[in-house]
Parts: C-alpha cells; structure tokens; sequence
C-alpha cells in the first residue's frame, strides 16, 4: 500500500486520497476512470475495471503527476485574461431568424454605432490590450458581431485596414452581403469568417432563417461557400433546432461536398423565448448529432479530407489536451467576462453576445468606465465566479470539467439562477462518452484539425 496517498492505505474515495470515478463510456472494451478535479483520467479494460481502479499504479500515476495538473486546471479556469471582444456595429439584422439571442426589436430597428465611435472604440480597446497584457506576445481578437455586422461593411473595413496592427479580425455574418469585392478584401487581410447556415435545403433552412419579408436566402449563403473553396479561414455556423436535428448527417454531408473542412453544429441557445420554443429534446439531440461525426469520419475515410466539427472537437481537446481548447463555453466558469467581452452598439459592455439582451448583466460602458473595473464589477461576477462545484448534480459529476454546465446566459434565464445544470446535460453527457470512445479506438487524430498537437506535451499514459 502506498501510505502516502491517505493515512488508511485505502485509494479509492476515502480519506484524503485521491478520488476516482468510474464512468461507462458505452465502449464494449473500455471504461474511463476519472479524477474530476484535475481533469486527469484513463481508460481501463471493461473486464479489469475493479482491479484497475483499486490497484496501485492508477494511484500512483496521479500522485506523480497531480500537482502539475492541479495548477494547470486552476491556471485555465481562473488565471487568463481576455484576449477577444466580440465588437457589434450595429444592433440590426437584415434577417428574422427565429430563434436569435437577441431581442426582435432591436434586430428590426435598433442602432448603429456611430463611425467615429467604432474607430473610438478601438483605439481604446488596443491602449488596453497593450497596458494590461504582455505587449508582442500575441495579437487579441476583434470579431465583429450582430445583429449582422456586414449591414456596416464601410466601416469595418476601413477598421480592419487601420488597426490591422493591433488586432486579429474575425467577421461572423448570414453571409447574405458578402459580394465579389467584399470577399476579396476578407482573403486578402487573412480575416476569419464564420457564416451560418441551417440546412441542405432550402425549405429546411427557411424554416428558421429568412428575411424580414420571408424571402429564402439559401442559395446566397451557398453561392458565397462555393466561392470560399480554398480559403482556411473559415467556418459554418449550423444551429441545432427542433426543425433541422433529424438532418444532421445530410448537413454534414452538404458541407462536405461544398468544400467546407470546419464546421459547428451548436445546439440552439435557450436565451431568449425563439429558441427554447426551438429546443430539441436531448436523447434525439444526442443520438442525431453522434450520428453526424460518424458520417463525418466516414467521409474522412471516403475521400481523405477532414470535415471538423468544431464544437465537438473542443470536447475531444477538453480531455486529450485541456489548454489547447479554443473554445470557452465548456468549461466554468465560462470563457464570458473572463477570456472575451462582447461590446454592444451603444458602447455597453457584457461577458458575452448571449447577455446583450439582459441588462442586468451591463458591467459598464466602453466610452465612460475603465475596461479593469468593468471585468470586475458587480454585473460581471454571477459570470466570472460561477463554478460548477458550488451546485448539484454538476458538483459530484465526473465529467464536469469536460462540460462546464454551459451557457450561464440560457441557464440564467431558464431557471432564474446561474447555480443549476444546462438545458442541455443529458446530451453534454452523451457527448463526451461518444468522446471517450473516439479516445478508446485511437480516432483522436481523425477528428481534429492538421496540427491541432503543435507544441503539446504528453506528461502521462497508463
């Protein structure tokens, strides 16, 4: 027996010791063992799994590793700073999608910021960014937001073109006005573009997404993906709603055959009354969506090209690789506040796009209060300081570092309090056990992109 790891001799969930779960990944071979709080975990042989978790060189290899893990954990989740600000120029939307986080009307006839202020704006973002980060060591983002930023594309541009030094440039857009011209100047400043689209059809599509008049804009948005065949500095939004989840497998299918290597299949948002009337039900949810990478996987084996599927491949970094994750929601507290600020029209200030429709969650104005007190101030912290420890059943789950019990805007505004699980737990939950069976059949690799493991360290292997 090892003493050192409790006073009794015992390893398993007792004492101080260290504390393992013992999770079925629904793999016909393997379990995973997991020590939640450090996000440390392994698979053992399903037929082993007593002797596996009881036995000395599990215990062992945490012990040796536990501290390094502890404080890289504890460093992800509460020691970054932001290095993104989703930046609105206009309230406005030339669209009525029906399940958008933002309220209809303030997308039907709200404001632009004006010019002046855009630039304003900026060049206090970048005196920030530069006195409170370490100056040369990265470039922090601007992705302008909506509403539909591209309503503003004059000043954008000319935004991109001035502070090109200071700034990475992401656009997220319906993609409805992206002419020749303007697709031209995104390849040629190397600006990120994320463009959503719901469907493979037409007649699915507009079941959600439409113009104000009701008119289709379906063959637009595909018309701009065939024109972006070659470009890498793009993906496609696909939103998961009740109208179009029993069709994943023929979206991927689509963005496959459209030349499209990243996508995300984002299960709607419940923030605002559209988009729970549009909520799926987990267990459909879950088993569409598994279905959809397999197909992803196949076609990868079909043709040798790579469909990522964004949102889940954050997952398959959660587990294999914790800070190399992109993405901020999945894990608590959430990236909100904390990683990204989202800056609306009128220069008000929110943890993330999701709370642009709740002003209780206003930390300040960009134009009136210091960015600093702003991170710190009272509407900010329900965010920033939300753990999943601190409530049930996210508290005791093995999982919970792997999922975070997102969003805290649409959990907020479901039940009323940050402190409770996510509409979505019982699909989070499927998710990462299709996850560890990726792990389990040695598909990691299948399912990230090329070079996602640049400069990562492998510190452990049982």
């Amino acid at each position: 027996m090892n003493s050192a790891l409790n006073p009794h001799g015992a390893r398993v969930n007792v004492g101080p010791g260290p504390r393992f779960d013992l999770c079925d990944i629904g793999h016909s071979d393997y379990v995973a063992v997991i020590q939640a709080d450090s996000a440390f975990w392994t698979l053992a042989p399903r037929n082993q799994a007593a002797s596996f978790l009881l036995g000395e060189e599990l215990a062992q290899a945490f012990s040796s590793h536990q501290d390094r893990l502890q404080a890289e954990m504890q460093a992800l989740r509460f020691g970054l700073k932001p290095s993104a600000v989703y930046f609105n120029p206009t309230e406005r939307c030339n669209l009525n999608c029906h399940y958008c986080y933002l309220p209809e009307d303030m997308r039907r006839s709200g404001a632009d910021m004006p010019v002046a202020d855009v630039f304003r704006a900026l060049e206090i973002l970048a005196g920030y960014f530069q006195t409170d980060q370490q100056a040369g060591v990265f470039l922090p983002q601007i992705i302008f937001h909506g509403s539909e930023p591209m309503l503003r594309q004059d000043v954008i541009f000319a935004a991109i073109e001035k502070f090109g030094q200071h700034f990475r440039f992401g656009i997220q857009t319906n993609a409805t006005l992206l002419d020749d011209g303007a697709l031209d100047f995104i390849r040629e400043h190397n600006v990120s573009l994320g463009i959503s689209l719901d469907a493979h059809l037409a007649a699915l599509h507009d079941r959600t997404r439409q113009t104000w008049g009701r008119k289709s804009v379906f063959g637009q948005v595909t018309e701009v993906l065939k024109k972006l065949t070659g470009y890498a500095n793009y993906s496609v939004i696909c939103t998961v709603t009740q109208a179009n989840v029993g069709h994943l497998t023929n979206i991927v299918e689509f963005f496959h055959g459209v030349g499209v290597d990243m996508a995300l299949l984002n299960p709607v948002r419940c923030t605002q009354p559209g988009g729970r009337q549009l909520k799926p039900e987990d267990h459909e949810l879950a088993q569409r969506f598994i279905k959809a990478l397999d197909r992803t996987w196949e076609l990868y084996q079909e043709t040798g090209r790579k469909l990522v599927i964004a949102n889940f491949a954050n997952i398959l970094l959660a587990i294999a690789a914790p800070t190399a994750r992109r993405l901020m929601c999945d894990i608590s507290p959430c990236g909100g506040g904390r990683c990204f600020l989202a800056l609306a029209a009128n220069g008000d200030l929110f943890p993330c796009s999701e709370f642009i429709g709740l002003p209780e969650f206003k930390g300040g104005n960009v134009f009136q209060d210091d960015l600093p007190e702003v991170l710190d101030s009272v509407a900010f912290r329900p965010v920033t300081t939300r753990k999943v420890e601190d409530f049930e059943p996210c508290g005791s789950c093995a999982i919970r570092h792997f999922c975070g019990s997102p969003c805290p805007a649409e959990v907020y505004t479901t039940t009323g309090t940050m402190a409770a699980p996510a509409p979505y737990c019982a699909f989070y939950i499927e998710q990462a056990r299709y996850a560890f069976r990726v792990l389990a059949d040695n598909r990691l690799d299948d399912f990230l992109w090329q070079g996602w493991n640049e400069g990562a360290e492998k510190i452990f292997s049982l």
